[in-house]
C-alpha cells in the first residue's frame, strides 16, 4: 500500500479547485467527488465551503447523503471548511428549507453569523496544533454557538468558536485554500495518514 493517502473533495459546489491544490501540495493525492463509487475510493475528505443548502440538496440528488453519513459514522477523516463545517454540525440553528447535515462533530452552528458577503474579512486565527497564526479567510462565515464535551475547540475570533475537532473529523470557520498556507491540510492529511497506519 502507499503510503500517500488518496483525500476527496466534494466536487458538487463550492471552491472545490483550491483544495484539491492545496492537498497536493500536502502530500495527498486529491481527487473530486461526485458519487458514491468515488467516495468509496478515498481514505479522507473535504467538504469545502459554497453555499451549505445547495450542497446538502445537491449531496441528496446525487445519492451522496447516505454514504457520506456511513463512511464519517465508520471513522473516515473528514475535514469541512465554512459551508463544510455547517454540513458536519449535528444542528444548524437557522437552517433553510430542505436543508441536511451529515454530522459527524456534536455542535451547533449558526450560518452566516459574521455577516453577509460585503462584510467577509480575513484575520489572523490562533489555531490549537499550528504553530503560529493562520490567515482566516471569512467569507459569509459561520461560527460555531456551542461543543458538546467530546469536542476540542481549536480557536476563537472575537469571542466566537471558529475550529474544531472531534476524532478524525476538523472543521474551520475559515478558508485555508485560499491563502497559500496549507499548513491545516498538513494537518488533515496527518489524520488520514494516522487512520490509514491503524
Amino acid at each position: 500500500m502507499s503510503d500517500t493517502p488518496v483525500i476527496g473533495v466534494l466536487a458538487l459546489q463550492g471552491d472545490v479547485r483550491e483544495h484539491l491544490v492545496a492537498l497536493a501540495t500536502a502530500d495527498a493525492v486529491a481527487r473530486p467527488v461526485r458519487r458514491p463509487e468515488e467516495l468509496a475510493e478515498v481514505d479522507g475528505l473535504v467538504i469545502p465551503g459554497g453555499e451549505s443548502t445547495t450542497i446538502s440538496k445537491l449531496a441528496v440528488l446525487f445519492g451522496l447523503m447516505e454514504p457520506l453519513r456511513e463512511r464519517v459514522r465508520a471513522g473516515m477523516p473528514v475535514y469541512g471548511t465554512c459551508a463544510g463545517l455547517i454540513l458536519l454540525a449535528e444542528k444548524i440553528l437557522d437552517p433553510r428549507s430542505g436543508q441536511e447535515t451529515v454530522g459527524g462533530i456534536d455542535m451547533i452552528v449558526r450560518r452566516n453569523a459574521f455577516g453577509r458577503q460585503n462584510e467577509s474579512f480575513e484575520a489572523a486565527v490562533e489555531v490549537r496544533g499550528v504553530a503560529s497564526p493562520v490567515d482566516g479567510v471569512f467569507i459569509r462565515a459561520p461560527w460555531v454557538e456551542s461543543v458538546g464535551a467530546s469536542v476540542e475547540v481549536l480557536a476563537e475570533h472575537d469571542g466566537h468558536i471558529v475550529a474544531v475537532r472531534q476524532g478524525n473529523a476538523l472543521a474551520t470557520s475559515f478558508h485555508p485554500e485560499l491563502t497559500g498556507d496549507h499548513r491545516l491540510h498538513e494537518l488533515f492529511v496527518a489524520m488520514v495518514r494516522a487512520v490509514r497506519a491503524e
